[in-house]
């Protein structure tokens, strides 16, 4: 179960703080709207995610074993590709780059932005969802440990994306760049940790 809860909390630090639109439409919408009123477009995760998940938990419930074996080695490669992306992020981070204005606002524009994106889709057939597909026919409660660490995490550091973007325009690069160094050493040692899964199982 921990290990489970473990991973997902480091996935979900790790998707939280990769640049992207819907992390780029939290900050411009904190910057205009303030934080109190851009805190719940952080929830916009949790409504689009959820056909998302269940789309490719169905598909990967139908595949074989060994073809569940070859998409954690996938996903691994993959992860460790975004570690290196996003180490790059880190080390060529520009604190004076600014964010693009947004024309849309609230919480709908928010979900649908997240669910046309391509991230979760890729994020949930080649990285979380072989893991929670695993862990869920073990028993149940890993799944759900899983999706919970993986929420809680995420949703937990919008949130704080918002509320330091827009209370502390100073720190909140600084701040930024941190958490992609952290999520550049999670995404390393989980791409690892997917791999021996993938090679070993």
């Amino acid at each position: 179960m921990w290990i489970y809860l473990i991973q997902g909390l480091g996935f979900g630090l790790a998707a939280a703080s990769q640049p992207g639109p819907l992390q780029t439409y939290l900050i411009s919408q904190a910057l205009t709207r303030g934080w109190k009123k851009s805190l719940v477009n952080a929830l916009a995760p949790l409504i689009s995610d959820a056909p998302i998940i269940l789309l490719c938990v169905l598909v990967l419930s139908q595949v074989p074993d060994w073809f569940q074996r070859f998409l954690f080695i996938v996903g691994g490669i993959f992860v460790l590709y975004l570690a290196y992306g996003t180490y790059k992020t880190w080390k060529n981070f520009d604190a004076n780059q600014s964010q693009p204005e947004s024309k849309i606002d609230g919480l709908p524009k928010a979900v649908m932005m997240n669910f046309l994106s391509p991230g979760p889709y890729i994020f949930w057939s080649l990285v979380t969802g072989p893991i929670l597909v695993k862990g869920w026919r073990e028993t149940p409660i890993h799944g759900i440990s899983l999706l919970l660490g993986f929420y809680l995490s995420f949703i937990s550091t919008l949130m704080l994306i918002i509320f330091i973007f827009c209370t502390a325009a100073k720190a909140g690069p600084k701040v930024n760049r941190a958490m992609l160094g952290i999520s550049a050493i999670a995404l390393f040692f989980f791409g690892l940790y997917q791999l021996w899964q993938g090679i070993m199982n």
